[in-house]
């Protein structure tokens, strides 16, 4: 188990789709354990394989931010199959480090997955976690959430990311407290 870097924009590997699960093995439990390791570290409430340099497409995500294991939930092959609503609020990102904006979701969100058994499993979520959910998905998608700001926002961050890039203030990835590389 291993807390790992967690890959900063405009890394390639965040906008590229992640790949389908087809097997679990010890390898994905070894990386989903890292996973939930490194979002807690740094601490988030979710965390795309991607964002930690592996195209396969499992994501986790804990609302309580590590304070209740009953919440930790582990998504393989996580789609959403139904929205309603919309929510706007500040969202953040650990691949945006500093970086939050009012971003608009659905409300509710119904989430087809496996499990790491690789069981089917359906979660349906409002606010919060729904917002949890999407941005989560997105991820494995190739979509950062800096494609979900309006044209402005998302051009003055981008404007902000770039001047940082230059200026050697942007890193190339975040290491989480523990993070040994």
């Amino acid at each position: 188990m291993a807390i790992r870097p967690i890959l900063v924009y405009p890394n390639d590997v965040l906008t590229s789709p992640t790949l389908p699960v087809t097997q679990v093995d010890e390898s994905l439990r070894q990386l989903v354990q890292d996973m939930i390791e490194t979002m807690h570290a740094e601490p988030g409430v979710g965390l795309a394989a991607n964002q930690i340099g592996d195209s396969r497409r499992v994501a986790v995500v804990d609302l309580s931010a590590g304070e209740d294991p009953e919440k930790l939930k582990v998504f393989l092959n996580p789609r959403i199959v139904f929205e309603k609503g919309k929510q706007s609020g500040e969202e953040g990102c650990l691949s945006f480090p500093d970086i939050s904006e009012i971003i608009t979701r659905p409300s509710l969100v119904r989430l087809e997955a496996l499990d790491l058994d690789l069981n089917a499993i359906e979660e349906e979520a409002e606010g919060f976690y729904a917002r949890a959910l999407c941005h989560e998905v997105d991820h494995l998608d190739g979509i950062v959430f800096l494609k979900r700001m309006s044209p402005l926002k998302r051009g003055l961050v981008q404007r902000r990311i770039q001047r940082m890039l230059r200026q050697e203030e942007w890193p190339e990835a975040v290491l989480p407290e523990g993070c040994e590389e």
